[in-house]
């Protein structure tokens, strides 16, 4: 199967600044392809880079197979963005927002497809409602169909659910599962939301300081024979020195928020408690967790990127 997106060794220099430092994976067709780092790991500069916004120092991208040193124009009519906030006329309503970029795109846009449209990002019933009244939320989904006016296989959505409130936030995952699942559209999405890419995502990269530190499927990443498993005693001093002389020595991690750490199958559970209990350690709870954060955690530095990650 064609990759219908291949980035190799692509770096962006900024003076000093290396913003991506030789970068390099493959978004193949029908992935929601989650673009995971925190602010400032270089996820913008990459997508912009993909648009021919801005000049790669180094590296090559190709798209749908070919270059866009060489082939730009025929790629980007193939793509939707939608950039941080999208950019609308706010005194236009947003069928004449609709109206008028699907003529910029070439598209000679009828009532129908025009409606059908703010109907699948849920506006239709504000379509004659001027811009300067909608949320942002609902400011970024009528973005989003003003990307997808001329209904590309390739989106490429940069923070959608940036300043956005939880319902706005939901409909924008529930937009991106639609447009996947329904549309069969191949979309990337960047964002610093652990929680929002673990929801959505078949495929995540995780980059840190433009470097990349793993890509893989969703389901690869949280493999159940490996959860993490967060033990809550009474006493942990007490709890870690004898587990120490015990066999589940090799399957604790460092402690994190006043919690012993384990990572082990789903299946040795069981033991392991019959075991904390024989050992006489007292409990007071334990927590089998599986998400993108404890994967996340396991291969940064760990603690000081929580706070960035899911604010």
């Amino acid at each position: 199967m064609q990759d219908i997106v291949k980035v190799s060794h692509l770096s962006k220099h900024f003076g000093s600044l290396t913003a991506v430092n030789d970068l390099s994976f493959s978004v193949q067709p029908g992935n929601v392809y989650g673009f995971l780092g925190q602010n400032g790991a270089g996820k913008s500069t990459t997508i912009r880079m993909l648009l021919t916004l801005i000049t790669p120092s180094d590296g090559d991208i190709e798209l749908f197979g070919y270059s866009i040193k060489t082939h730009r124009k025929e790629m980007l009519r193939q793509i939707g963005a939608v950039i941080e906030k999208p950019d609308v006329y706010k005194y236009l309503s947003a069928y004449e927002n609709l109206k008028l970029f699907a003529k910029l795109s070439g598209i000679k846009p009828n009532h129908t497809l025009l409606m059908n449209q703010l109907e699948m990002v849920g506006l239709a019933n504000r379509a004659n409602d001027v811009v300067k009244t909608f949320s942002q939320g609902m400011k970024q989904r009528l973005g989003i169909a003003i990307a997808l006016v001329h209904n590309p296989p390739l989106i490429m959505l940069d923070e959608p659910t940036n300043g956005l409130d939880p319902q706005g936030i939901a409909d924008i995952r529930n937009l991106i599962l639609h447009l996947s699942r329904e549309q069969k559209k191949t979309i990337i999405v960047s964002s610093h939301l652990l929680n929002e890419i673990e929801q959505i995502a078949t495929r995540i990269l995780i980059i840190d300081k433009g470097k990349k530190l793993v890509e893989d499927s969703a389901a690869a990443l949280f493999d159940s024979t490996q959860t993490i498993l967060q033990v809550h005693t009474t006493n942990n001093a007490e709890a870690l020195e004898k587990l120490s002389q015990s066999t589940w020595a090799n399957h604790l991690k460092p402690m994190r928020d006043g919690l012993l750490i384990f990572q082990l199958s789903q299946e040795q559970i069981p033991q392991l408690n019959i075991d904390l209990v024989q050992l006489g350690i007292e409990l007071l709870s334990l927590q089998p967790r599986n998400s993108l954060e404890d994967y996340f955690l396991q291969i940064t530095a760990g603690k000081q990127y929580v706070d960035t990650f899911t604010n």
